[in-house]
């Protein structure tokens, strides 16, 4: 049953809206994990600051946290695809901005940040558009298979991304780095133009502030939702200052450098696969309780750096943290794909997102901070603890525990065919 169960997922990359959309986030996520590593080693070499590359590195999260909101208004009144077809070229235009800088010698820590300003605003109006369009490219029975098949692609271009991201800034620079991640940018955005998407949700047009105010309502309505983005608002920021910064600066002054924290980035891609896989067969009755137990094993990775233990054990710990993340990916967006109504996706995403990545610049500057002041070890053991607490505590909340979904089986169910039926007409 279980090979069934991923057989029939892995066909799914016969439909060309999912094929084509898997290979955009192959493409666009490899590239946006390859640009964290080189602006990391780029500032390192240019000022020799921690906290100079934390604040870069930080720099987009901070300007999504700016605009996320209004990114999932807009993708909700318009058109999701359009959306992404624009973001995908404006983070573009900012990383071959700073390709440029780098390559001409021109590069300073303020014009740095202020392209990846730009970058962070792209993904704000990138992430709500993609996680609501996902509904308008298969029935609701695929919903899981498809989320587990993107996420692969996603966390796996993740970290496949970081580990060519270390190679080619230890052969090349992080100029030639960033100019690659920025024409993957372009390759994913024409990716996009030709998905056929289903007929999007109409919402009744009110102003900004009504439709930010009903989003709100839907989001807070879910006590399960809003607990659990609470949590990752420490758990992201976190995890993005380990692999964001502190994973990268405990290689360099103690480990192998670009190569050792490259090895570490591949493991969790790999661990993404399996658990992509597994993810597909999982029907779990209370998924955010399983969900929840997964994340304790984001908080290996610092504890291994901490020490820092050989890089196999630090190869491992990724490779579970990897594998844990798709697992608890896979059933976050199917629960969030059932329990939000279709018109109101894109708009509650965008709370979910905002929430999720809040602390993460204050995360990642503190952390470069810490680990001069502090010293590695301290640093990294808090990191660890910022994931370990809030997790146990979420699993105190009743709803997390006990909410369930619908494991759809069989033909698409009745409304899709219909929506699909009108569109071909």
């Amino acid at each position: 049953m279980a090979a069934s169960h991923i057989a029939q997922g892995l066909r799914l990359l016969k439909n060309p809206n999912v094929n084509r959309m898997f290979v955009a986030y192959l493409i666009s996520y490899t590239g946006t994990a390859m640009a964290p590593i080189a602006m990391a080693f780029g500032v390192l070499e240019l000022t020799g600051s921690a906290a100079d590359a934390g604040i870069v590195v930080a720099a987009p999260t901070a300007a999504s946290i700016i605009v996320l909101l209004l990114g999932g208004v807009v993708a909700d009144r318009t058109s999701r695809q359009r959306v992404m077809v624009a973001a995908e070229l404006t983070a573009m235009a900012a990383q071959c901005t700073i390709a440029w800088l780098f390559l001409s010698g021109s590069a300073t820590v303020p014009l740095l940040t202020l392209c990846m300003l730009v970058n962070g605003v792209a993904i704000a109006f990138h992430a709500p558009a993609a996680t609501g369009l996902i509904i308008q490219l298969v029935p609701k029975n695929e919903l899981q298979a498809t989320n587990a098949l993107l996420g692969i692609a996603r966390n796996s271009a993740i970290s496949g991304g970081a580990a060519l991201g270390g190679v080619l800034v230890a052969t090349t620079g992080p100029g030639i780095t960033l100019l690659i991640d920025g024409l993957s940018f372009g390759f994913s955005a024409l990716l996009v133009v030709f998905l056929r998407p289903l007929i999007q949700p109409k919402i009744q047009q009110q102003s900004v502030l009504q439709d930010l105010r009903l989003g709100w309502v839907e989001f807070i309505r879910h006590t399960w939702l809003w607990a659990m983005v609470l949590q990752f608002s420490l758990v992201v920021a976190a995890t993005e200052a380990v692999f964001g910064l502190l994973g990268p600066a405990v290689t360099r002054d103690l480990m192998g450098g670009a190569f050792h924290w490259g090895l570490i980035a591949s493991a969790f891609g790999v661990g993404t696969l399996l658990g992509g896989l597994l993810a597909m067969q999982l029907q779990p009755k209370h998924p955010m309780y399983v969900a929840t137990w997964c994340v304790f094993f984001f908080g290996g990775l610092p504890l291994a750096l901490s020490v820092p233990l050989r890089v196999e054990w630090s190869v491992l710990a990724a490779f579970a943290a990897g594998a844990a993340v798709q697992v608890f990916g896979v059933l976050w967006l199917t629960t969030l794909q059932q329990k939000v109504p279709a018109e109101m996706l894109s708009r509650v995403s965008a709370y979910d997102h905002l929430g999720s990545i809040a602390l993460a610049p204050l995360g990642i500057v503190t952390a470069g901070i810490l680990y001069e002041s502090l010293g590695y070890r301290t640093t990294l053991i808090l990191a660890a603890l910022a994931i370990i607490i809030p997790t146990a505590l979420v699993l105190t909340v009743r709803d997390v525990r006990e909410v369930t979904i619908h494991y759809f089986t069989g033909l698409e169910d009745d409304d899709a065919a219909a929506q699909r039926s009108g569109e071909n007409s």
